[in-house]
Parts: C-alpha cells; structure tokens; sequence
C-alpha cells in the first residue's frame, strides 16, 4: 500500500475525463483502510469506487482512496432465502451475474448498472421496477474521522427515489466497506411489467422466464440504449426522473397531451426526463465534445476530449431549457466534484 502522488483519474471515472488527484492510494481491505485514516487524520478524504457517478470538474487535493475490496460470500441461509455480502470495491454487474450463476434472485432487473457495490446503497441503485432496498439487509462501513465500523440497517439508511443518508446527514462521514443483500433461493417473485422486459421476453418466445432470462432482457433492452462507457465516456442517467403534483401533471397535459406520467402511491406523479430533455430540443444534440445521446436522452456523453466542465455546462443549459418550457427544475442524479 503506497500513497501516490499526481496520479491521472481518467481511467477511473466513466466519463472518461482528465483530472489528476494530487494523492492516491488503492486499499484492498478494511485494515488497509484503517491505516490510511489513521496516518492522513486532517487531510480531505474523497472515495473512489467504480466512478460511475460522478463528473471531475477539477484535479482533486484531497487523498483520493480507491476502494479495491473484493470478495463474494454467503453469510446466512435458510430453506427460501439466502444472505449474500459483497465487498464494496466488487463491480455491482459481476456481482448480479454471480447472484444468476448460484440461481440467487432478486437484483436480476439491476444487471448492467455501472458502478461498484460500494456506491448501489448510497444512491440506492434502481432500474426496470426494482430499488436496492427492497433487497438490502445492512452495510457496514468506517468512519472517516474516527476509524469506527459500523453496521447500517435498511431503517438506518433511510432510503429514497436515488437516495440515502450517505447522500444527506451522513455525506462523506462513512467509507462502506461491504453490503448484505437477502435474496431468494427459489419461487422467485420476477417483475416484467415494466419498461420493455415482457415485450422482450415476448420476442424471444419465452414463457415462464426465469431470472436468467429477466436478466438477458434487461441487458439487451440497456445495451440497445445505453451506450458503453468503454467506448462512449458517460455515467448512466444524468438526471433524475421528477417528481412533481397531480395538478402540476394536469396542467402540462392542457399543452403537452402526450406526456408520459407514473402516479405514485403518495400521490404525486413521475415524469421521464429523458421525455423532458428530448421535448427540450437535446436528444441526440453534440454541443463541442459532449452531448446527450441520440438514443437515450437522459444519457449525456463524451466524445472524446470534453472536460468535466464542458458537460456540466452542457448539463446545466439543459436544466435551464427544461425548466423554461415546463417550469421543472431536473436534478442531477450525478455527483459533481
């Protein structure tokens, strides 16, 4: 374990952009971990897992820690169900294939998600129906400032839409280090109504799927939008989905009555941004060396040589946009540093 000084962070965030961390350290378990919070106690700590989440705007002073921890275990078991714990420098999609590999269900719909099991409670990961909270039984994590481990229930975490007590009280407190995800053995309870999962299973002639097959649709339905980050440098979803009233709804709908909405159970209503961001003028839209994604919207990308502010500025005429034609202000999904 050696602290390395100006190292490039271009390989380790999806975006693909340069950045240069003044220093960095990769640590390979809790220990190791430890040890660097120990000898570094007044120094800015920034945690670096898959880097799928995140935009450099600018070279980092703070001691970038690159979270390389890695094991797959199951830690408890019953005649249904089966606890697995993951470390939080695994890659979360590897994680979901070892999952269908040992007939584990209950992630298949999160296949494909960039990023590392560090990070999937921290933004609660979700995709085609399914949240990480519906799965997740407790992380453990280290403290920053003291060094203290600690276990964090479902409660505790104090999940949202994209959100968790990392993201708000906790921010930058806690270092998680691994995550319990409880999972069925069988009699698997699959979800296919939503987006394109059923019509695909429906193309392929498949009946009575199993989570493999889920899995398979979702990766092809995302492969078939999403681009690859080792090919196109993006993050996923830029922006969250919004969140506004029934009557905000009502009345886009008096001009727009083509809108796409979900009712919530509270009452409220989801509307796609990629719906937003298209109607707004920038799908497919190349603004210098970034731009959203001429399939994906919500998708924004780099294509080659843009800078973390080049997109964030990019980001933002988007938001301005959005906000001007339909009086929503998007927020985005992604951390900006």
């Amino acid at each position: 374990m050696k602290i390395e000084n100006n190292v490039s962070l271009k390989s380790f965030n999806t975006f693909g952009v340069e950045a240069m961390a003044k220093q960095f350290v990769k640590v390979n378990n809790e220990s190791e971990l430890k040890e660097v919070l120990f000898e570094n106690p007044s120094v800015p700590i920034l945690i670096l897992g898959g880097g799928s989440n995140m935009l450099l705007t600018r070279d980092l002073d703070e001691l970038v820690i690159f979270n390389n921890m890695k094991g797959i275990a199951v830690v408890a078991e019953s005649d249904d169900y089966v606890q697995v714990q993951a470390s939080a420098g695994e890659n979360w999609h590897q994680l979901v294939l070892w999952c269908l590999d040992h007939n584990y269900g209950g992630i298949e719909n999160l296949a494909l998600i960039p990023g590392s099991v560090g990070a999937a409670p921290i933004q609660n990961i979700g995709a085609y129906g399914v949240e990480l909270k519906e799965v997740f039984t407790a992380c453990h994590a280290i403290h920053v400032k003291t060094g203290e481990s600690q276990r964090f229930d479902r409660n505790t975490c104090d999940f949202g839409y994209r959100h968790s007590i990392f993201k708000t009280t906790e921010k930058g407190n806690w270092i998680i280090t691994s995550v319990i995800l409880e999972l069925s053995k069988n009699h698997h309870h699959l979800k296919t109504d939503y987006g394109a999962i059923q019509e695909q299973l429906d193309e392929l002639g498949i009946k009575e799927p199993t989570i493999r097959d889920v899995a398979q649709a979702v990766i092809s339905i995302r492969s078939s939008k999403l681009p690859d980050p080792k090919k196109l440098g993006n993050s996923g979803s830029f922006f969250k989905n919004p969140v506004v009233s029934k009557s905000k709804v009502e009345n886009l709908l008096q001009s727009n009555t083509d809108m796409p909405y979900f009712e919530l159970l509270e009452g409220d209503c989801k509307i796609p941004a990629a719906w937003l961001i298209e109607q707004s003028g920038f799908k497919g839209k190349r603004v210098g060396n970034c731009g959203a994604h001429e399939k994906q919207a919500l998708v924004l990308v780099n294509f080659g040589d843009a800078s973390g502010s080049d997109i964030l500025s990019l980001a933002t005429d988007i938001q301005n946009e959005v906000n001007r034609k339909f009086g929503i202000l998007l927020e985005m999904e992604v951390n900006i540093l």
